[in-house]
């Protein structure tokens, strides 16, 4: 693993050999996370590498993203998270600096095995002790079958608005999917992109818009962390799940879910309740990112 980071400069390029480097925008974010919060790159034994920020002390936390996204959209929740937590956000294969490790891509479990299997690699380096897992949509279904894999030492699952609880998944959010999220940003632009899922109108919140514009729009696309996910959700038909292994999940879960999710129907999440004696649910006013537009959500979840 190599990394580190000078107080509020986001690290030199060769010390994140393997990784893409960031748009301005996210380096921006990033060298106000500095030195707090640093980035680091980690090498996979089957090639490419996995980029991460690092901050804080005490238990793990490790936070996954949804599709399309990158760690760096964590960075509203990061300093308060890091005061009493070693924090390690981490772009999953293929998405924000991280590239992806060659392999086949013909079914749903090698799309999950693409995403979760060098998150898994990782973690088993750098989390040896039990950690909470923090996951929204694909990162939720990520956390969800490393707890269940058993490989890492889960103590704790918060999944928000998470995929792999049902088949379920709003009609039009599979066409958006299968379009591409990359395709659709480059050809709106970011005015009319930022309409399609939009956030409350702040400051904070218009930063968030621009970063995720930024990652959307990255040159080359996401071609192979795209096949990979089309694996999990068909445009028709059933989405990839493990509702029938929900009773297997033992760590404590708490299910954070926005009432308006126009992907994820909130009636994933309770029926996932019904089927985990130690989980609960918490219901946000809030659409697919409850976690973004009101980030005191998550806050308070992980504090009961």
């Amino acid at each position: 693993m190599t990394g580190g980071s000078s107080p509020g400069h986001v690290p030199r390029p060769e010390a994140l050999a393997g990784v893409l480097p960031p748009g301005p925008v996210e380096a921006a974010v990033l060298g106000e996370l500095a030195p707090g919060v640093v980035l680091r790159a980690c090498p996979l034994a089957g090639g490419g590498a996995l980029r991460l920020l690092e901050g804080g002390e005490g238990p793990p936390l490790v936070l996954l993203h949804g599709r399309g996204s990158a760690a760096s959209t964590w960075f509203p929740l990061l300093p308060a998270l890091a005061r009493e937590h070693r924090v390690l956000a981490v772009d999953l294969p293929g998405f924000g600096g991280s590239t992806a490790t060659p392999g086949p891509l013909r079914t749903a479990e090698d799309g999950l095995r693409f995403f979760v299997e060098p998150v898994e690699a990782v973690l088993s380096a750098l989390a040896p002790g039990p950690m909470t897992l923090v996951g929204h949509s694909l990162g939720g279904l990520v956390a969800l079958e490393l707890a269940l894999r058993g490989r890492v030492p889960v103590e704790r699952l918060v999944l928000v608005d998470a995929m792999g609880l049902g088949p379920e998944m709003a009609r039009e959010a599979r066409l958006y999917f299968r379009v591409g999220p990359e395709r659709v940003a480059r050809v709106l632009g970011p005015k009319l992109f930022g309409r399609i899922a939009p956030l409350p109108d702040t400051p904070l919140h218009r930063r968030l818009m621009t970063l995720d514009y930024e990652l959307m729009t990255v040159s080359g696309g996401r071609a192979e962390a795209t096949r990979a996910f089309n694996m999990l959700v068909p445009l028709t038909g059933d989405v990839f799940h493990r509702s029938e292994r929900l009773g297997e999940v033992k760590p404590p879960t708490t299910y954070l879910w926005g009432e308006n999710d126009g992907v994820l129907p909130v009636s994933l999440a309770e029926a996932a309740v019904r089927a985990q004696p130690s989980a609960r649910l918490v219901r946000v006013r809030a659409g697919h990112s409850p976690h973004l537009e009101q980030p005191e959500c998550l806050l308070s979840a992980l504090r009961t």
